[in-house]
Parts: C-alpha cells; structure tokens; sequence
C-alpha cells in the first residue's frame, strides 16, 4: 500500500478558492493515514464529484473478501472530501450518519467509489457513495451525512470552553 502515486484532479475553481491561503491541497483532501495504509487513491475532488480507488488485496475479512468496513472507510473518505470542498475554507465537515448496503463480495481487483450530493446546505452536506467493481458492477451503495462546522473555534463567551 504506502504512499499515493495518482495525483488528484481539482477543477480551477477549487485551486482558485484555496490560492494563497498556504494550504496543501491534495494532502488536505487526501485519504489520510487509514486510507494510506489501505492504499485508497482520490484520483477526482470537487463539490459535485468526488471519485477514489482502494485495491481488494489488503482489504479483506477472514473469509477472502472485501471487508465491509473497508468500503465503508473508502465511502466515508469520498463523501467527506465532498462535504469539505462544498463547505469551502471557513468550514470543517465532520461525519455525523453513515450507513453501507453491500450487494456482492469480491476477493480480488480495484474498486472505485464516486461520490455525488444528494444535498448540500449550510450546516449540512449528504452524499451518495457508489462502490463498483472493475467490470462496473456495483458493490456497495453508501450515505454519508457530514455537519459542517466553522474551521476556527469561536471564542468562549459567559465563561463556556467554546467546545461543543
């Protein structure tokens, strides 16, 4: 697994938005650590589309096949870099509901999930995660629902921590 390879496709608009603010763009909307170590690839990161990679091989249950809680990591990752760039700098998005149906186990391959919005407001952002085989099967549909919350903390007033 390891590092990624792919570098991630952002359409202008996005690199315009974070432009100067000295931000690392694909590490900031990147799989992270987990999806590192699961060898997760965001090969697409927009607002209305995000789409990623996670290979089989390294991913599975005792039984050989893909583990459920692996897609459900690549679903969460895709959705909440959705959730993020719809938020845009000011925001954080922050998983609050995922739920996962998986139509068929695979014991070998690539998989690829796209993420779309099924809606994105203010304080919230809900994505749908379709995960399909190589041959474009689907293996695992998910929904995502991220609060977004403001990327700085506000100060404490009245003596509160500021925390939620």
């Amino acid at each position: 697994m390891g590092e990624q390879t792919t570098t991630t496709h952002f359409p202008p608009e996005i690199l315009a938005q974070y432009a100067g603010l000295g931000i690392d763009l694909p590490a900031l909307f990147s799989a992270g650590h987990l999806g590192d170590r699961m060898g997760i690839q965001v090969l697409q990161a927009a607002p209305d589309k995000v789409v990623g990679t996670m290979p089989v091989e390294g991913n599975t249950q005792p039984y050989g096949l893909l583990h459920g809680g692996a897609s459900a990591v690549l679903a969460e990752t895709l959705g909440s870099i959705g959730a993020m760039l719809h938020g845009g700098p000011s925001k954080i998005a922050v998983g609050v509901d995922l739920n996962a149906t998986h139509h068929r186990g695979l014991r070998s391959g690539t998989v690829t999930g796209t993420a779309t919005p099924v809606h994105r407001g203010r304080s919230s952002a809900t994505y749908e995660i379709v995960i399909t085989d190589e041959s474009d099967r689907r293996v695992c549909t998910a929904r995502l629902t991220c609060m977004l919350r403001p990327a700085t903390p506000s100060a404490p007033t009245n003596g509160s921590t500021g925390m939620a």
